[in-house]
């Protein structure tokens, strides 16, 4: 199953290096959208810093981009979506904020500078690991109703909600990799008296 990691919450981590203050901060991102709102939000929460260092990744489109916010080329953005890659961490951005303490640390002592402090924040053992679904809609004769429940339980395939009408309608939760075989074996299994749909994909 096709899995990535993500963080739950917003998380923040600070050390401080050779007198400069180094903070990270991590925010759960789901849109391109939300980016320059996070931004700003940090600028605002720590203003007059030197640096507003930051990484982001969205599955959604597989968008990654790093920036150095005027520290050299490639010692800031980078290490930090280093560390996004490394971890397989998605759905996140990450700002390192620098508050300037007098003392160049060099292109190298800025590199662990930065990925030290995004590891912070980016702790394997808080991470949130999430998979591809798909959530299927089925109107179901009552007669089915047993017999798929027991079969659908042998598959792990999850109903996430039932619906008792005319009719009972599941939505049943199915992994990204079984969708094909889903359709088929539901239909050969109920000759096609049970109809569905795929009404979203999304992570859980």
């Amino acid at each position: 199953m096709e899995v990535f990691y993500t963080v739950s919450q917003k998380t923040t981590g600070e050390q401080v290096i050779d007198k400069s203050r180094f903070i990270a901060i991590a925010v759960p991102l789901t849109s391109l959208v939300q980016v320059e709102d996070v931004m700003q939000e940090i600028r605002e929460d720590y203003p007059n810093a030197r640096h507003y260092v930051y990484a982001y990744r969205l599955y959604d489109g597989f968008i990654e981009k790093s920036s150095d916010d005027g520290e050299p080329q490639g010692t800031g953005g980078r290490p930090i979506l280093d560390l996004l890659q490394h971890r397989n961490v998605w759905n996140v951005i990450v700002v390192v904020v620098r508050y300037f303490g007098g003392v160049l640390l060099g292109t190298g002592g800025l590199s662990r500078a930065y990925g030290g402090t995004a590891r912070l924040v980016i702790v394997e053992d808080e991470l949130r690991k999430l998979a591809l679904y798909h959530f299927n809609a089925l109107c179901v004769p009552y007669e089915w109703f047993e017999l798929l429940k027991y079969q659908f339980n042998q598959h792990h395939w999850i109903i996430k909600e039932e619906e008792f009408t005319e009719i009972v309608k599941l939505l049943v939760r199915v992994p990204e990799e079984d969708t094909e075989f889903f359709e088929k074996w539901l239909d050969d299994f109920t000759r096609k008296q049970v109809h569905y749909i795929c009404t979203s994909v999304a992570w859980d």
